[in-house]
């Protein structure tokens, strides 16, 4: 069972029968249906349907010669509703079945951004075209999580956000010249980092750490895809899955000025969400590659 079906409102499911009907309702009353042959002649299509505004089930496979379906896989999913960057991307082809990751080197987070990539069949028919490298493509992020609290804000004036920008943009800078190879903006990088290990390591002694690090975005566990994250809610909303009647939580976050969405059980969340609070939990990285008309 996928661990994050719980994310989109299925926690009570519990055993291979009830998923079973689940993903058999989702293949009968797939409200988007997308199809494609790959490379190697074999018809792949992907069944989706939404339970609620914007999460839902998609199910993927490929049909036979006699045009039978056979199922491969699933995963949940939350349709992102904003553009989150739009640095370049590559994509791969997972080993073991017809499904993406997507890489994008966002400069703002400080890691290598790797996601999940809902368009499958969007990407393969552009591969079949031999239409890449495609410019002006821009990505929209999502994410789901099962475990996660909600943290008041930092007390901050109006001039020390300001202040705070202004560092962001420079060291924003500082890593893409590094990127470039730019010898100085490396010693610069560093030198900044260890004035912040001891900054933080004197704080730390008497400050609880949530209210000296007010945004996070770091790698979780082994899977390349999930992340453990702190950022400011900056718009929220419920939604109930209309097949088990459980609510679900929306919320678009920003984190290290990257802004995405991130769908989470009501029943998994500690603490209410609202504007200008943070959210703090771990969570599946999923994107949208959006292609230029």
């Amino acid at each position: 069972m996928h661990k994050f079906l719980r994310a989109v409102g299925f926690s009570t499911i519990k055993n291979r029968h009830e998923l079973t009907n689940l993903i058999t309702s989702s293949i009968q009353n797939a409200q988007k249906r997308a199809y494609v042959t790959n490379n190697e002649n074999v018809i792949l299509a992907e069944f989706a349907r939404d339970y609620a505004d914007g999460i839902g089930v998609a199910v993927c496979g490929e049909f036979d010669d006699q045009d039978k379906f056979i199922y491969e896989y699933y995963y949940p999913y939350l349709i992102p509703n904003a553009i989150s960057t739009e640095e370049d991307l590559n994509v791969e082809r997972h080993a073991a079945t017809y499904s993406y990751a997507g890489v994008c080197n966002e400069p703002r987070l400080g890691v290598t951004l790797i996601f999940y990539l809902q368009n499958m069949v969007s990407y393969v028919k552009y591969e079949n075209e031999n239409k890449f490298p495609i410019k002006g493509t821009t990505l929209s992020l999502s994410a789901l999580s099962i475990k996660g609290q909600i943290l008041m804000p930092i007390a901050k004036t109006q001039e020390e956000k300001e202040v705070a920008k202004k560092k962001l943009n420079y060291r924003n800078k500082l890593i893409n010249n590094a990127r470039r190879g730019d010898e100085t903006a490396i010693e610069s990088l560093t030198l900044d980092d260890m004035d912040l290990y001891t900054t933080l390591s004197k704080k730390i002694r008497k400050q609880d750490i949530y209210s000296l690090v007010d945004t996070y975005f770091m790698p979780y566990g082994v899977e390349c895809d999930q992340y453990s994250v702190l950022g400011e809610i900056i718009d929220t909303r419920m939604v109930m899955n209309h097949f088990t009647n459980e609510n679900v939580y929306i919320m678009r976050i920003e984190c290290n000025e990257l802004q995405f969405d991130i769908c989470i059980n009501e029943v998994d969340l500690l603490g209410e969400p609202a504007i200008g609070r943070r959210f703090k939990g771990n969570i599946w990285m999923q994107g949208v590659i959006n292609y230029p008309d």
